[in-house]
């Protein structure tokens, strides 16, 4: 019988790799992601489905869940974002607003609406696609690393909570991803500062690297839980040391 796998955020980056992965692996994937077009062409790619769907809007969560039906096997909550770079000082409430809509609320919203059907599987698995801006504070980032620390505590109390159900929570962290989109959503657009986040940094990690990280956990069999898993390249020791060449 052929596994069933939801991944938001799908439409580009670790989402997008993600559902090749799981593909890959046999699952059949349903593709979920605000831009309709391109999780089309992702699902046709893959063999999957797609679904246009806004973490942030509950008919659109609602629609996803009906779509997927009465049991899931595997749910990534792929679907967050980091958007300014502001101190908490000078922080737009609105663009702090925005953040923990899509990276907590958004994930708290989907992990309800699909549950049920996770639990029917007999054998869930939710993944948090977390950072390991969830464990470290940094400056300029405020917004974003409180966003990501909710991921993180709302993960560790759904297992909490679910700990007599057949359903597993693991969070995947990672430190220094270089994807298309995420640093550019982040800066507005700004190729400069873009390219200065991985300035002199020979191998970050791609999104390649964080799908194999969650193609393994869903490998597992259903009585190994994996809490958390926090990988950065090897060029960044911590948060706030990375080691660059000729910079």
């Amino acid at each position: 019988m052929t596994r069933l796998a939801v991944v938001t955020g799908a439409s580009s980056g670790i989402g997008a790799a993600t559902a090749r992965a799981l593909a890959g692996d046999g699952f059949e994937v349903v593709c979920a992601a605000r831009r309709e077009d391109r999780v089309r062409a992702l699902a046709e790619e893959i063999g999957g489905r797609a679904v246009a769907c806004d973490v942030t809007d509950a008919e659109d969560v609602a629609a996803l869940a009906d779509a997927v039906g009465g049991s899931l096997d595997v749910l990534v909550n792929n679907a967050g974002g980091a958007f300014d770079q502001a101190t908490v000082a000078e922080a737009d409430i609105d663009t702090w607003r925005a953040m923990y809509e899509v990276n907590v609320l958004g994930t708290v919203r989907v992990t309800q609406a699909l549950l049920p059907a996770l639990i029917a599987s007999g054998n869930g698995l939710v993944v948090q696609t977390g950072s390991t801006a969830g464990r470290v504070a940094y400056e300029g980032g405020g917004g974003y690393t409180a966003a990501k620390h909710g991921v993180n505590v709302v993960n560790e109390t759904l297992r909490l909570e679910l700990v007599d159900q057949p359903v597993r929570f693991t969070e995947i962290a990672p430190g220094m991803v270089r994807t298309e989109e995420f640093s550019k959503v982040r800066f507005g657009g700004d190729q400069d500062k873009y390219d200065a986040v991985y300035a002199g940094v020979a191998e970050p990690l791609v999104a390649e690297d964080v799908a194999e990280a969650i193609r393994w956990v869903t490998s597992l069999p259903h009585h190994v839980s994996i809490d958390e898993l926090v990988m950065r390249p090897k060029a960044q020791a911590a948060q706030h040391k990375v080691h660059r060449v000729g910079v």
